[in-house]
């Protein structure tokens, strides 16, 4: 498979990359495909969402006004990100006391002509509070 095999790949702009790669590591369970340490750069992926993290002052920065963007980056966004299963990231959030922006919950939303689609889903913020809705798919069903 190609290293950036999604037509579109978001490139967050972290304070401390080592951080942000533990997190998504180590509590979300994305692999790391490769890193650039000197520039402050990963390549991360899980279950086939794949997302770049690229730290503020290292290597290159795109002048975006970022340098006074304040804690939480990525205001107006959040990143929704289809997985198998949510109890493993569940727990090991849990476990780390990271505390959830959006609870676990069960939504079902309007996709026209009479069908909705389901969602078992919650919402948590990386260390630099951009926002990350993991889901499993529950289907569609018959309004």
């Amino acid at each position: 498979m190609p290293l950036m095999s999604n037509v579109l790949v978001p490139e967050l702009s972290v304070r401390d990359w080592r951080v942000s790669l533990m997190f998504y590591r180590d509590l979300l369970g994305f692999s790391c495909r490769y890193i650039r340490a000197d520039e402050g750069f990963a390549f991360l992926e899980r279950d086939g969402a794949q997302i770049m993290i690229d730290q503020i002052g290292l290597g290159r920065d795109f002048d975006s006004g970022i340098q006074t963007l304040e804690r939480p980056f990525g205001r107006g966004l959040n990143l929704q990100i289809r997985v198998a299963a949510l109890d493993r990231i569940l727990s090991a959030l849990t476990h780390a006391g990271v505390t959830l922006h959006l609870p676990l919950e069960e939504k079902w939303y309007d996709v026209g002509e009479g069908l909705e689609s389901g969602n078992r889903q919650f919402v948590v913020a990386d260390p630099d509070g951009y926002l990350l809705r993991f889901y499993e798919d529950l289907g569609e069903r018959r309004v």
